[in-house]
């Protein structure tokens, strides 16, 4: 897998770095375990707190209207003047939700454009919005002429951000990924809103958010089908990654109606299996779920060519294998903030009867070979 989609699905899964336990919201946060937010007279106090050591802060921000004077008395923090006006982005996740917001033209620029999917983002490319290189390695001189008021960064553990912190403009840490639930880092959109001035409309949508959400939980809760056993993804040379049952994803499997083969296990990122232990539990399952980033279309024969043992699950036999390529449909752009539309689509894929014609699929069946 090439290492830009790859960084991207740690991102979304956080599968090698994941806080050691689930932590309770707290900090007016109902979801978000890794945020707290507090509105004040003077400013809105947020805390970022260290995924790895959540009883540590990583970041503190105070965030301050630029119409207002800076009181005399601040808590220590880095003070940060909304609404920011021209932000770089070194993902294409925030750039989607800053578009959902109505704050697309604040974005200066942003990081990894040649995988950028939707079309709504591929619009603001076009428009003008800057590439700043590989958010690995990102252009800090670039950054620097674009004369950026901020960075979304995300953090990684034991990791600082090199030469963007000689920037001398705050760094935002994104350590929404790093939540373990789908609505915890949904939750995270209140904060971003915020720092562009769209507060009010990002709790607003959260609330649409999390209410769709919890009633396709509720609807799939009393589905009269049975429940699917499910397995997920590839192997990686000799390791095969399946989501733990408290992460986010074994979570949208569960909320989903299907029985998810390692929902009882505890972590909350991925667990690394070797092929025998995966065949052990999912040589029956009834399906298949494969999330991959490729210019090839997957299929039947492509899996048997890449790995023989494949078809020995009764899911590759009986071609029940569903695929979502993330070079071709908006994963990584959509779901993270609006995780009730890929609930809905699992939803509709476990229990047909409950399928929503108005719902576009994430993932899709693989053509049987003819």
């Amino acid at each position: 897998m090439p290492l830009l989609p790859l960084l991207l699905l740690l991102l979304l899964t956080a599968c090698t770095h994941t806080p050691p336990t689930a932590h309770e919201p707290s900090g007016g946060m109902d979801y978000a375990s890794l945020l707290e937010m507090e509105e004040t007279d003077s400013c809105c106090i947020v805390k970022v707190k260290d995924a790895w050591h959540p009883e540590r802060i990583q970041a503190t921000y105070l965030l301050i209207p630029s119409h207002q004077p800076l009181p005399q008395q601040l808590p220590p923090g880095t003070v940060v003047r909304t609404p920011l006006q021209r932000v770089v982005l070194l993902s294409s996740v925030h750039a989607s939700l800053l578009a959902d917001l109505q704050a697309a033209s604040h974005i200066a620029g942003m990081a990894d454009t040649a995988y950028v999917v939707g079309a709504q983002l591929r619009q603001l490319l076009a428009q003008g919005v800057c590439s700043v290189g590989n958010s690995l390695n990102p252009d800090v001189e670039t950054i620097r002429a674009l004369c950026a008021d901020a960075v979304f960064v995300s953090p990684f553990e034991n990791a600082g951000h090199g030469s963007l912190e000689q920037l001398g403009i705050p760094l935002i840490e994104c350590a929404d990924y790093m939540e373990t639930s789908p609505l915890g880092r949904a939750e995270w959109m209140r904060f971003f809103g915020r720092l562009v001035g769209q507060g009010p409309r990002a709790d607003s949508l959260f609330q649409v958010v999390a209410a769709h959400y919890l009633s396709l939980r509720e609807k799939a809760s009393r589905a009269h089908s049975v429940r699917p056993t499910v397995f997920c993804d590839l192997r990686t040379g000799g390791t095969w990654y399946q989501p733990g049952g408290n992460s986010t994803m074994g979570q949208f499997l569960t909320d989903a109606g299907a029985h998810y083969l390692w929902a009882d296990r505890p972590e909350s990122g991925s667990l690394p299996l070797d092929m025998e232990s995966v065949f052990a539990r999912a040589h029956r399952a009834d399906l298949w779920l494969v999330k991959y980033g490729a210019t090839t279309p997957l299929t039947y024969d492509g899996l048997a060519k890449d790995c023989p043992a494949y078809t020995r699950f009764a899911a590759w036999k009986e071609r029940h294998v569903w695929a979502c390529n993330t070079l071709q449909v908006a994963f990584y752009e959509e779901v993270p903030f609006h995780p009730d539309r890929l609930l809905q689509s699992l939803i509709g894929l476990f229990h047909p009867e409950l399928a929503d014609s108005t719902t576009r699929p994430f993932y899709t069946p693989l053509p049987a070979p003819r």
